[in-house]
């Protein structure tokens, strides 16, 4: 099954918009989507190993949308006493208003609207993480985001997204026809399962944004990790 990816084609929560019922929707039905079928479990899983007790830690998300995972790792930092700060980059303004406006207990994160291509911050990071955002980009683009998040952190890199398959894509489209029935979830949704990276195309993206000694494990539901950690 081929990958179909047109970059003229948009996802309807990338289109320039304002704050709307339908995208906060949308957003909401995300970070639900998130919850129930693994994302929250496959950070977490990494997160236990890599932030410990007393830790002080800065950490990047990259494509935050809502803010989910970055509110997901505050709370479990808090639950250790550990300390962390994080940046939670986004490039829609309206998107950016929504995670803020969630996010309102969590001082420990900071919104900026930045193209997660181009960030460059005063220093390196800890942590960077991209959670279910490289299938948003062309193949030259993916290694570039990926190449980015290697850059950006001094320790550790996990880059999750979902794993194109064929049960994947009629799983979406049945569950964005019983369920998630929305006209924005629906349409974004089916997409993205299109435009997903097969588990042997994520690798080979790695490969060529110049990782070495990477991991790279299926996880349930359709997702897939690649990551990094410092020796």
């Amino acid at each position: 099954m081929k990958r179909s990816f047109d970059p003229e084609v948009l996802e309807m929560m990338d289109r320039d918009q304002p704050v709307s019922a339908e995208l906060e929707c949308d957003l909401k039905r995300i970070r639900q989507l998130n919850r129930w079928f693994g994302s929250y479990r496959l950070v977490l899983d990494f997160v236990r190993d890599w932030i410990k007790p007393a830790d002080k830690l800065r950490i990047v998300d990259l494509a935050t949308g809502s803010g989910d995972i970055p509110r997901l790792i505050v709370d479990y930092a808090r639950k250790i006493s550990a300390t962390v700060e994080m940046d939670a980059l986004d490039r829609q303004p309206a998107t950016l208003e929504i995670a803020r406006r969630l996010s309102a207990d969590y001082p420990e994160i900071s919104y900026r609207e930045a193209n997660v291509l181009e960030w460059n911050p005063i220093e390196a990071y800890d942590i960077t993480i991209c959670t279910l955002a490289l299938h948003h980009f062309s193949d030259e683009d993916a290694v570039r985001l990926l190449g980015r998040c290697r850059q950006l952190s001094k320790r550790f890199v996990l880059v999750s997204d979902l794993r194109r398959s064929s049960s994947l894509v009629a799983g979406v489209y049945l569950l964005t026809a019983l369920i998630f029935r929305e006209p924005m979830t629906r349409y974004d949704a089916r997409l993205s399962a299109r435009r997903a990276f097969s588990f042997s195309e994520m690798r080979d993206l790695a490969v060529r944004a110049g990782w070495q000694d990477f991991g790279h494990k299926k996880f349930c539901v359709g997702r897939q990790a690649v990551w990094l950690e410092a020796g």
